[in-house]
């Protein structure tokens, strides 16, 4: 089992930490320079996320801040973040330059993922039109309401466990600019709804024109997804294709692999597998030699000591 950290780059800028309140009163970066990861802590906070916002906002000239990550806040295994979402809002016209926002940096000793309280996004993305990049962490109380944004160039969602509801909504949105979506659908194990039905629209691609990345992965169906991939329209325009962390066994593999070709990509990214040695070798002879990077690292497979059955897991559940 892998876990998500913290994020140390958006937007192309290096993550900063704004200090708490109890820290030296130190030089701060140029607003413009970094991006902004504003936390709280989910245990025992002496402050508030949206007081260290507040702090955040008197010290730093908002108008030039490009990205902003918001981090841990106050029981985030209870709460969800409806008043950072307000907050957020609330501040939009101090913040004309920010083009990229992530929700819900949070590494496993502050909340593991699939305890993270989620909410309504969409509140962020209708108003932040400007916005290129958003991401969020936490699938549980996940809403995603169907949307247009017109500049969006990368979404993000990594979960333990994706509602359906927020699959299927994200598939009917209409995204124009969208180049990079990377999508951790789950286990049914930590809250999993998702079906090979939920994803198809994305592999067919008709509402992301200008998609090169497409990450549908740490999913426990990843042989179906594998294999409706062997034929799905969109793989034709990817640079990369990534079916990583899920349990992708040699019935997806095969299938992948004797369909559609995919020599044209430049990254196909299966790591974490359950791939046999001899189908491996076979993706290696068919695609390194046209260019393609593989990352093929395998998953660990454990045997049930009661009945014997080989269990498989994504690569990250809880």
């Amino acid at each position: 089992m892998s876990y998500p950290r913290h994020l140390t780059e958006s937007y192309g800028l290096p993550v900063f930490t704004f200090p708490g309140p109890d820290g030296e009163d130190p030089t701060l970066p140029e607003a413009d320079a970094v991006a902004w990861r504003i936390a709280s802590d989910t245990y025992d906070a002496e402050e508030s996320w949206t007081e260290a916002f507040a702090r955040f906002t008197a010290a730093v000239d908002t108008t030039r801040v490009r990205a902003i990550v918001v981090g841990a806040w106050e029981d985030a295994y209870d709460d969800g973040p409806e008043e950072i979402i307000d907050a957020l809002v609330a501040a939009r016209h101090g913040l004309p330059a920010l083009r990229a926002l992530f929700l819900g940096d949070m590494e496993s000793e502050e909340c593991e993922l699939s305890w993270i309280t989620q909410g309504d996004v969409g509140p962020l993305l209708d108003n932040f039109p400007d916005l290129e990049e958003f991401g969020v962490r936490g699938g549980s109380g996940l809403v995603f309401q169907p949307v247009t944004h017109r500049r969006l160039r990368s979404l993000t969602v990594e979960t333990g466990g994706m509602p359906a509801r927020a699959v299927r909504n994200i598939a009917a949105s209409d995204l124009p600019a969208l180049e990079h979506l990377d999508l951790w659908l789950g286990t049914a194990n930590y809250g999993a709804e998702c079906e090979l039905t939920d994803v198809e629209p994305i592999m067919a691609g008709d509402r992301l024109p200008s998609l090169r990345h497409l990450a549908l992965r740490n999913s426990d169906i990843q042989d179906e997804i594998a294999t409706a991939m062997a034929s799905a329209p969109v793989v034709a325009r990817l640079d990369t294709l990534d079916l990583s962390m899920g349990v992708l066994t040699d019935e997806g593999g095969a299938a992948l692999l004797g369909g559609q070709p995919l020599t044209h990509l430049k990254k196909l990214d299966l790591h974490h597998n359950y791939l046999s040695a001899p189908l491996e070798q076979r993706f290696r002879d068919t695609l390194e030699g046209a260019g393609v990077a593989l990352a093929l690292d395998r998953g660990r497979a454990y045997e049930d000591e009661w009945d014997g059955r080989t269990m498989r897991f994504v690569a990250v559940g809880e």
